[in-house]
């Protein structure tokens, strides 16, 4: 009698059940990381506005009054700041020419509703979390970079 070659049905459900269970604890891991990432784009934005913003007060005496997304040209009164894939860069208007603010609102959907700031006194801000990441006590003085509300 010829014994036959394959697997069978047990050691496929088998093998299907190990790789659902570490398919349930490596993806939600997976996801965290990506969203940290993306927040690292922020800050990384947020800082080199920062230094163009200084660059503009030590060659004006004064900080700029609007910035512009580049590749926009800035005009004399502006500041160019770069564009981000997972977030929008604005300066809000102070009305006061010694004092700035650069905020980072997210666009992207693991994202949205997640609001960095930073001002002229290097002060960094959470303003707004995506609801739900559940955090609680926002404003934090400090950029939120995980889900938790670690900074």
């Amino acid at each position: 009698m010829q014994r036959r070659r394959g697997f069978t049905l047990i050691e496929i459900l088998i093998t299907i059940a190990i790789v659902a269970i570490l398919a349930g604890i490596g993806l939600p891991s997976y996801t965290r990381y990506v969203t940290r990432s993306k927040i690292q784009e922020a800050t990384t934005n947020l800082l080199a506005s920062r230094v163009k913003m200084e660059q503009f007060f030590q060659d004006n005496r004064a900080y700029p009054a609007a910035c512009v997304v580049f590749p926009t040209v800035p005009t004399a009164v502006q500041v160019q700041v770069p564009q981000g894939k997972y977030f929008n860069i604005t300066c809000p208007a102070t009305g006061n020419p010694n004092t700035y603010i650069v905020r980072a609102d997210g666009s992207d959907p693991s994202v949205s509703g997640l609001r960095l700031e930073i001002n002229e006194a290097n002060q960094r801000w959470t303003r707004t979390a995506p609801s739900s990441w559940g955090l609680t006590g926002l404003p934090k003085q400090c950029w939120v970079a995980k889900t938790n509300g670690d900074c």
